[in-house]
């Protein structure tokens, strides 16, 4: 088969790699009829994931069909199509039925890790893919949910909604800045909705994403290049300050304008992926009784925010907004890559 191999630092190829087949009686061999690319892909590009090995099939995102079950595997079948999860979940371990499964003590890839497609176990971005504990880490599709649709949910919609939205403990009539308006912080304001955000600012350097947040459900939008940023979003809270800041880039000045916005008694919740030290000026800030939350998604909503889809309450075909074949891989990297010129959001790719 053909996947998208990492070559180290700025080097990747779609390539000829061995089919996977069954190592486990509870894995699964899905066919992989659509998937796409994560800003997180990008960062291991850069270098920034070194657990990352060379020679490692990228990708953590993907929809499919099964055409092959471990001998343990009696809820799913040959045929099925299914929402491959970015998170492994083994389903008996203590943190796995805690709901934790960001923290997987399965063995697969490495124990404590949810995260191992395309990090330490071979990824999505190819023809075929192996899912280790294939019951806790597919999701079955419903009839009337695209491909389209169902590839969010392999992991934007679940990070933004969980790392964004519930760690910031979002509630009715809040105040909400997201700060970076990619797929994932879009994804936080698609959803802030759920728990009763009453505004939603989107904050970006890039004047088409802000545009596009309007669709997802922001109210108002600040240019962050602007020299009066900051008093913008003030001037939308009497001054106070928002009650919860989204961190959906992963740099330290993002980090950093997100502290400058939350009020006393606020939440800071960081979603982004870093890839540097950032500085905390707890000097500053730990009299402002601010909370600052982080953490890798557990994708347990998944299932939830599947029946919003399949109800038309989550506009997850909207981050679509380019379209490639599995051999227009690299051009769609590249796509992805130049965003601010292509003005990608999600790049959807077919086999």
């Amino acid at each position: 088969m053909k996947a998208i191999v990492y070559g180290g630092p700025g080097k990747k190829s779609w390539t000829d790699v061995p089919d996977p087949s069954i190592i486990n009686p509870s894995d699964a061999i899905v066919k992989v009829d659509t998937t796409t690319i994560c800003g997180t892909d990008l960062h291991i590009l850069k270098g920034d994931v070194p657990a990352v090995q060379e020679g490692r099939i990228l990708g953590h995102e993907g929809v499919g069909t099964i055409t092959e079950v471990g001998a343990s595997v009696t809820t799913l079948k040959p045929g099925d199509r299914v929402i491959i999860s970015c998170i492994k979940s083994c389903g008996h371990c203590a943190n796995c039925k805690t709901g934790l499964y960001s923290h997987c003590l399965g063995d697969e890839g490495a124990s404590g890790i949810g995260w191992v497609f395309g990090h330490l176990i071979d990824g999505t971005q190819a023809e075929y893919v192996r899912v280790p504990y294939a019951e806790n880490s597919l999701h079955l599709l419903p009839e009337g949910v695209t491909d389209e649709q169902a590839v969010m949910l392999s992991d934007i919609l679940p990070t933004g909604f969980e790392i964004g939205v519930q760690y910031g403990r979002v509630k009715p009539g809040d105040t909400v800045a997201v700060v970076g308006a990619g797929p994932v912080g879009l994804a936080a304001i698609a959803t802030a909705g759920l728990y009763g955000a009453a505004t939603i600012i989107a904050i970006d350097l890039d004047r088409n994403r802000l545009e596009q947040s309007r669709a997802f459900g922001a109210t108002h939008v600040v240019l962050s290049g602007d020299s009066d940023w900051k008093d913008q979003v003030l001037s939308r809270t009497d001054g106070r300050g928002v009650d919860v800041a989204i961190e959906a880039v992963g740099i330290p000045a993002t980090f950093g304008m997100c502290t400058e916005i939350v009020r006393p008694g606020g939440t800071v919740a960081n979603v982004g992926v870093h890839g540097k030290p950032v500085e905390l000026h707890l000097e500053n800030l730990w009299i402002q009784n601010i909370n600052i939350s982080m953490g890798l998604v557990n994708a347990n909503t998944t299932p939830m925010l599947l029946k919003l889809v399949a109800q038309k309450k989550l506009p997850a075909e909207k981050f679509a907004t380019h379209h490639f074949r599995f051999e227009q891989f690299i051009d769609a990297y590249d796509t992805f890559a130049r965003a601010a010129e292509t003005n990608a959001l999600k790049v959807v790719i077919t086999a």
